[in-house]
């Protein structure tokens, strides 16, 4: 879930509330149109994972959050032959820029992020109904400090870079995949995930294919693939909203119990 994280003495820009702004470890090469917070302690920003909150230490550390944390990044570094840490922060309310902020950083509830493969979805040809079914049944289960959807042609290049991206890199917890697990020609998405997941959950994929199998007999040709990342449990789902919805209540009750234990929880599994 991540620990508490001061950051020293930070300078603010007006940006308004919903407004992207980078933090950046020194000075780094920034879009003209992109404000910065300021430079900041390197280890500091590489720290910070998606969903993390960002408080006024002094003033309001339990209270309500002035931004948060929606990406990570490595950018040119002026005057350096080697890239900074970048974070990009959403204000969550109006700031007036020109103060200085001591701020405590904070991470509560799991990041989710959700991938559509779809080709006529990647095209503007389908609506993506499954992604917010997703996002909608695990908010449901669980706190979320964040949820991100993303919608991809049936490219197992581009997953593949997608899921290392949002696991090692952005630091989401859970990563839920919907389509491509057939068999069709363009049905990549197992080989994708098998590609780069550490540990593979083959009690998720039992579980899922079960729950498919007591619906229709066309379950047995599902490839859907459970592993984990770094420290983030990614799940294949099927691509039609009825059978995501199958499948992610199959595995859903265990799946805050799996991120506590993947992430370090010492706690005794049995009751």
């Amino acid at each position: 879930m991540g620990d508490d994280r001061v950051m020293l003495d930070v300078a603010t820009m007006p940006v308004p509330k919903g407004g992207i702004i980078a933090l950046a470890a020194g000075p780094v090469g920034l879009p003209g149109a992109l404000p910065a917070l300021g430079a900041v302690q390197a280890d500091v920003v590489l720290g910070l994972a998606v969903g993390a909150t960002l408080h006024d230490a002094l003033l309001d550390p339990m209270g309500e959050p002035l931004f948060r944390v929606v990406g990570r990044t490595l950018l040119p570094r002026s005057g350096s032959a080697h890239a900074g840490a970048c974070v990009f922060v959403e204000a969550l309310r109006d700031e007036p820029g020109g103060r200085v902020l001591h701020l405590l950083a904070r991470r509560q509830g799991r990041a989710l992020a959700w991938v559509t493969l779809s080709d006529k979805g990647a095209a503007g040809l389908r609506q993506d109904a499954s992604g917010p079914t997703i996002a909608e049944m695990v908010r449901g289960a669980m706190p979320l400090c964040i949820e991100r959807g993303y919608l991809l042609p049936d490219d197992g290049q581009r997953l593949r870079a997608l899921l290392v991206d949002l696991a090692l890199t952005q630091g989401y917890d859970l990563i839920l995949t919907t389509g491509g697990t057939g068999i069709g020609p363009r049905d990549v998405t197992p080989e994708a995930t098998m590609a780069v997941i550490e540990r593979r959950l083959p009690g998720f994929e039992q579980a899922m294919m079960t729950a498919s199998l007591a619906k229709t007999p066309n379950a047995v040709i599902s490839r859907a693939v459970a592993g984990t990342l770094g420290g983030a449990v990614i799940v294949n789902l099927p691509g039609s909203r009825k059978a995501v919805a199958e499948n992610l209540a199959a595995v859903l009750p265990a799946l805050t119990h799996a991120l506590d234990k993947l992430q370090g929880d010492p706690a005794e599994c049995g009751g």
